[in-house]
């Protein structure tokens, strides 16, 4: 099993949602992140709740097979970038045990 987080612009998250459902990856996590990376552009702002950031993305969540991981990536790719600095960055990493929270028991089950 895999981990996918993706970092991308809030603009684009809809647009990238709906490809990963069309694609049958429909259980993701989607949050608000903001981050401090090395991009800025002249009409940027500081955040208000976090006075140290200054880009709003989208963090993407999605734990899926291994197999799956290059087709998930190349979606995020083509539908979230834009070609220019700033569209964000996508981690995987390997995910060794999952527990249902129900009943506190290693799953064995299939994504």
């Amino acid at each position: 099993m895999r981990e996918i987080k993706a970092f991308i612009r809030e603009k684009r998250s809809n647009e990238v949602i709906e490809a990963l459902r069309d694609a049958g990856f429909n259980s993701l996590t989607v949050s608000e992140a903001e981050g401090t990376g090395k991009y800025t552009k002249k009409d940027d702002m500081p955040s208000f709740r976090f006075p140290v950031t200054h880009s709003k993305m989208s963090k993407l969540e999605i734990v899926c097979k291994k197999e799956d991981v290059e087709a998930i990536v190349k979606t995020i790719h083509e539908h979230g970038g834009t070609g220019e600095r700033g569209d964000g960055l996508v981690y995987v990493s390997e995910v060794s045990k999952i527990y249902k929270v129900r009943t506190g028991k290693e799953s064995r089950e299939d994504i």
